[in-house]
């Protein structure tokens, strides 16, 4: 990648597709567009369902053309790449890779990919449900493995297409501190013995820029200020002061889940550096409650005017620093069960989109 300009590379969430586990653990026919479809409002004003736009209820294997209607879309408003998330557990077991490898096969695909191992186990309270246990566990096993999980890689790091800084893949860890003191150091070797200049690690933006990225091997840091910040105030809100249990026993009562202004969120938000270059995330809107109704939490009033206005301020924060180069993440091109997409809408049609013209 070249430092002349701003890059925006946004997640890409790939499960708008069934897969036998998902049938198994959600019922038949299971994809991120269940809980979207049949999301309800728990307030009066909360706006669900949320409905795409243009691009309708896409299955990423089925629906013709699907993925270079996507990347047609954003190239056209501005974006430089996705950043898939991956889903290696270990010992070869992977979920939700059809969308990655049919992409790699399809030269018609014309954007910039890397990708983003989103090393954590899945657990079933993530959906809303009661019961916390671990659906898949994530493991790691050691060189042989590492391996295997390189060798399935290369391709991918091969492709002309896959994003590049210092000439090095760019490969996101979503889980920086759990990741074995071994594995970067691993994968450095095995990228140079197949003529590779080596791997650009990447933290993602779970964890504060606290953390000592650099000692770990990783290259540079996604912003872990939003994270710190939304733990800080939804702490607040459960903090068992007298005004805070009449809520909560209010919230309980009628089932509201959490809510937090987006214009006062996003003005407490302040980017810091890290260690290691780090670069500045924004997000659109949040909205988690077609998963976890009112357990979860959501944005009010965000709209693409103020995304807009963080995304100024992402980049003023790369100008008033030394970076080789100016990335912005976005969170997220299509995260609909939370809420947290640029996809085009019903409601709201390019809008998000528009906000980086």
């Amino acid at each position: 990648m070249s430092n002349n300009k701003i890059k925006y590379l946004a997640y890409y969430l790939p499960q708008f597709h069934p897969i036998p586990e998902n049938d198994e653990w959600w019922g038949e026919g299971f994809t991120e567009w269940t809980n979207v479809k049949k999301a309800k409002p728990l307030f009066k004003g909360h706006q669900q369902p949320v409905k795409p736009g243009e691009l309708g209820y896409y299955d990423l294997l089925k629906t013709e053309e699907i993925q270079e209607k996507q990347a047609k879309l954003a190239k056209e408003h501005g974006i430089d790449g996705f950043i898939y998330y991956q889903y290696w557990f270990g010992n070869g077991k992977m979920l939700l890779e059809k969308p990655a490898e049919k992409m790699l096969a399809n030269i018609n695909v014309d954007l910039p990919f890397c990708f983003c191992w989103a090393n954590e186990s899945w657990r079933g309270i993530w959906h809303g449900l009661d019961n916390p246990d671990t659906l898949m566990e994530q493991t790691y096993n050691g060189e042989e493995d590492y391996k295997n999980y390189f060798n399935y890689l290369l391709p991918f790091f091969q492709d002309q297409r896959y994003v590049k800084i210092d000439n090095k893949p760019v490969f996101v860890v979503y889980d920086a501190a759990a990741l074995p003191n071994d594995f970067i150091p691993f994968f450095q070797n095995l990228a140079k013995e197949n003529q590779l200049n080596g791997i650009y690690f990447m933290a993602s933006n779970r964890g504060s820029n606290d953390y000592d990225y650099k000692s770990k091997g990783f290259d540079s840091k996604i912003s872990g200020d939003y994270n710190v910040l939304l733990d800080k105030e939804l702490f607040k809100i459960r903090k068992p002061t007298f005004r805070n249990r009449l809520l909560k026993k209010l919230q309980k009562n009628v089932n509201l889940p959490m809510v937090l202004d987006y214009k006062s969120f996003f003005k407490k938000l302040k980017y810091t550096n890290s260690n290691v270059e780090t670069f500045p995330m924004v997000l659109p809107n949040w909205d988690n409650t077609p998963r976890s109704k009112y357990k979860g939490f959501l944005f009010s009033n965000s709209s693409p005017d103020l995304f807009k206005k963080e995304i100024k301020k992402a980049i003023k924060f790369l100008n008033n620093k030394d970076c080789k180069e100016k990335l912005i993440i976005i969170k997220s091109w299509n995260e609909w069960a939370e809420g947290n997409y640029i996809e085009p809408d019903e409601n709201l049609g390019r809008n998000w989109l528009k906000s980086f013209k």
